[in-house]
């Protein structure tokens, strides 16, 4: 399968290691499509103009002004549709934002919420503010501040609270902390399987059962917990999961349906045939034909 695990050029790449964050305008021209796959940091961007993004299995249509936000662990693509595409970018890695794990902003955001929505629309003082929030951070870049990491940081942080006040209801609900903590850990965890690379080694979790003994808890607790936060079932994330990769698999491999279903985990095509039917209403093969 085609796949990235970098975007930009290599010195943007060098940099972003080297330094663990950069923050950067954006204007680009009308581009074709990148290549769908994960990347190795986490991205937020203001988006002015009108693309396209093939997020996960879900496709994003922005056309205005949006704050929008990577997860390494979601495979996507981005389509420029408009003649040039403006705003702000920055680009973080894990370890520099290490710090911020335990902060209940940062584990309820877009970035742990990998089923929730990565996009949101801004209206004119929502872009004037986190324009001004990007703006900052530029200035910034170039000082010689002792505690500038630690700034910016925070500069990350009021990027994610503006995105919690403009989301939906769901985005800022309490939930018991242990809930939410094991919660964000398996969808991470189930995200991290993917994207497949290739169809010699199969899926190592397949079921709540291997989730469960993977996070250290029972499964009845980690099902429990799953529903609570997301009102989802742990089995229902993991069909949707693999039903997304599936597809994904089959719009852009030559790979034979045998090929697909043990690399996600079936013994038999015929099982892995079953349960695609049962989750998309088609058999691969027709679905391929597409």
């Amino acid at each position: 399968m085609k796949a990235t695990v970098e975007i930009g050029n290599p010195k943007f790449n060098t940099d972003l290691k080297l330094k663990g964050f950069k923050v950067y305008p954006l204007d680009h021209p009308r581009t074709g499509l990148t290549t769908f796959g994960r990347r190795h940091f986490y991205k937020i961007v203001l988006s002015i103009g009108k693309a396209r993004v093939n997020y996960a299995n879900r496709t994003i249509d922005m056309d205005g002004v949006y704050l929008f936000f990577v997860n390494p662990h979601v495979p996507y693509a981005v389509e420029m549709l408009g003649e040039r595409q403006t705003g702000y970018g920055c680009s973080f890695t894990e370890s520099f934002i290490k710090p911020l794990e335990r902060s209940e902003s940062w584990l309820k955001s877009s970035f742990f919420n990998v089923s929730g929505t990565p996009a949101f629309r801004l209206n004119e003082a929502q872009q004037a503010t986190i324009a001004g929030i990007f703006e900052r951070m530029i200035a910034e870049k170039s000082s010689s501040y002792l505690y500038k990491d630690e700034l910016m940081r925070t500069y990350i942080q009021l990027l994610i609270h503006e995105a919690l006040r403009m989301g939906p209801a769901e985005h800022v609900s309490q939930f018991n902390s242990a809930s939410l903590r094991i919660t964000t850990s398996f969808l991470e965890l189930l995200e991290r399987q993917f994207p497949v690379e290739n169809h010699y080694s199969p899926l190592m979790l397949k079921t709540v059962g291997d989730y469960a003994d993977r996070l250290s808890v029972h499964v009845n607790y980690l099902n429990r917990s799953v529903r609570e936060v997301t009102g989802q079932s742990t089995t229902a994330h993991i069909g949707r999961r693999v039903t997304a990769e599936a597809i994904t698999m089959l719009q852009h491999t030559d790979w034979p349906t045998a090929h697909i279903a043990y690399a996600l985990g079936f013994e038999y095509p015929n099982y892995f045939n079953k349960f695609f039917k049962k989750m998309t209403g088609k058999v691969p093969k027709a679905y391929r034909s597409r």
